[in-house]
Protein backbone atom coordinates (compact mmCIF):
# COMPACT_ATOMS: atom_id res chain seq x y z
CA UNK A 1 0.00 0.00 0.00
CA UNK A 2 1.27 3.46 -0.84
CA UNK A 3 -0.12 6.62 0.72
CA UNK A 4 0.55 9.76 -1.29
CA UNK A 5 0.27 13.46 -0.44
CA UNK A 6 0.96 13.09 3.28
CA UNK A 7 1.51 16.47 4.90
CA UNK A 8 5.14 17.03 5.99
CA UNK A 9 4.15 17.93 9.54
CA UNK A 10 2.17 14.69 9.81
CA UNK A 11 5.14 12.67 8.52
CA UNK A 12 7.39 14.42 11.05
CA UNK A 13 5.00 13.57 13.90
CA UNK A 14 4.83 9.95 12.72
CA UNK A 15 8.63 9.78 12.54
CA UNK A 16 8.96 11.18 16.08
CA UNK A 17 6.31 8.86 17.49
CA UNK A 18 7.91 5.86 15.78
CA UNK A 19 11.31 6.80 17.22
CA UNK A 20 9.80 7.17 20.69
CA UNK A 21 8.39 3.63 20.39
CA UNK A 22 11.61 2.25 18.92
CA UNK A 23 10.17 1.14 15.59
CA UNK A 24 10.06 2.14 11.94
CA UNK A 25 7.57 4.64 10.54
CA UNK A 26 5.97 1.81 8.59
CA UNK A 27 5.48 -0.32 11.71
CA UNK A 28 4.16 2.69 13.62
CA UNK A 29 1.64 3.40 10.84
CA UNK A 30 0.54 -0.27 10.89
CA UNK A 31 0.07 -0.11 14.65
CA UNK A 32 -1.98 3.11 14.37
CA UNK A 33 -4.20 1.54 11.69
CA UNK A 34 -4.55 -1.66 13.71
CA UNK A 35 -5.62 0.31 16.80
CA UNK A 36 -8.00 2.57 14.90
CA UNK A 37 -9.73 -0.32 13.15
CA UNK A 38 -9.70 -2.91 15.93
CA UNK A 39 -13.21 -2.12 17.12
CA UNK A 40 -16.25 -1.81 14.92
CA UNK A 41 -18.35 1.28 15.41
CA UNK A 42 -21.94 0.34 16.16
CA UNK A 43 -24.20 1.13 13.24
CA UNK A 44 -27.73 2.35 13.72
CA UNK A 45 -30.57 0.95 11.68
CA UNK A 46 -31.29 4.17 9.83
CA UNK A 47 -30.74 7.93 9.78
CA UNK A 48 -33.77 8.68 11.95
CA UNK A 49 -32.47 6.36 14.69
CA UNK A 50 -29.02 7.95 14.49
CA UNK A 51 -30.49 11.45 14.86
CA UNK A 52 -32.74 10.34 17.71
CA UNK A 53 -29.78 8.76 19.53
CA UNK A 54 -27.71 11.92 19.06
CA UNK A 55 -30.35 14.21 20.60
CA UNK A 56 -31.80 11.85 23.24
CA UNK A 57 -29.35 12.99 25.96
CA UNK A 58 -30.52 16.58 25.41
CA UNK A 59 -34.14 15.68 26.13
CA UNK A 60 -35.27 15.14 22.57
CA UNK A 61 -37.95 17.20 20.88
CA UNK A 62 -41.69 16.72 20.53
CA UNK A 63 -42.90 18.10 17.25
CA UNK A 64 -46.52 18.36 16.22
CA UNK A 65 -47.28 17.04 12.78
CA UNK A 66 -49.20 19.18 10.36
CA UNK A 67 -52.48 17.66 9.19
CA UNK A 68 -52.19 15.92 5.86
CA UNK A 69 -54.45 16.79 2.98
CA UNK A 70 -55.55 14.46 0.21
CA UNK A 71 -53.37 14.40 -2.90
CA UNK A 72 -54.50 16.57 -5.80
CA UNK A 73 -55.34 15.10 -9.15
CA UNK A 74 -52.45 15.43 -11.64
CA UNK A 75 -52.75 18.17 -14.27
CA UNK A 76 -53.77 16.93 -17.70
CA UNK A 77 -51.33 18.50 -20.17
CA UNK A 78 -52.85 16.97 -23.31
Amino acid sequence: MTIRNVDESLKRRLRMQAAAHGRSMEEEARDILRSALSTDAPRTANLADAIRARFAPLGGADLSLAPREPMREPVDLS
